[in-house]
């Protein structure tokens, strides 16, 4: 039988962000494969860590590309970004709180490049004059990621519908990032 590797990290992704701690069997079982074949994919747990960043980094990327976040008014932008970015939730929920990406005090370059991609999108929006200019992009990139994971969850938990994810991020996102007209 053959192994869907991209599912099987799209599995572990799902359920180490939600249990950090959980033991390669864990992992195994949430994918829907024995342990000795997640061993076959992964010599071991920093192996599989490794992987889903790679993996993680590369898919996210892609839906920023996607969204295309350099065009239009940024608040569009971020509406777009916030779709693109709908199917690889769980992964980056993973990447956010997955502390073992940071080695020292290097941050990842991958993650650096989304970082400085997703920050250019909302102080793009501030010198557009759409943004509020007393919140730092660095912050709304924060509350962008919040939001996405917090959502990932909500949606896997069952709490909220799938149907509501993009208009829930973005209504909130927007609705605090915005700059008003007393401003």
């Amino acid at each position: 039988m053959s192994v869907d590797r991209t599912q099987v990290l799209h599995a572990a992704a799902a359920l180490l962000s939600r249990k950090a701690t959980a033991t390669m069997d864990e992992v195994a079982r949430a994918a829907g494969i024995g342990r000795a074949t997640l061993h076959r994919q992964f010599a071991g747990r920093d192996a599989l860590i490794r992987a889903l960043e790679q993996m993680c980094i590369e898919e996210t990327e892609a839906a920023l590309d996607a969204a295309r976040i350099h065009e239009g008014p940024a608040d569009e932008a971020v509406r777009r970004l916030v779709g693109a970015t709908e199917p690889v939730a769980p992964l980056l929920a993973f990447l956010v709180t997955e502390n073992q990406l940071f080695e020292g005090d290097q941050q990842h370059e991958g993650w650096a490049r989304l970082d400085a991609r997703i920050a250019g999108l909302f102080r793009r929006g501030q010198e557009q004059g759409v943004f509020r200019i007393d919140l730092t992009p660095v912050w709304l990139s924060e509350a962008f990621y919040g939001l996405v994971g917090a959502g990932a969850w909500a949606v896997a938990d069952g709490r909220v519908a799938a149907k509501d994810f993009q208009y829930m991020i973005a209504e909130l996102l927007l609705g605090g990032a915005r700059r008003s007209v007393e401003q």
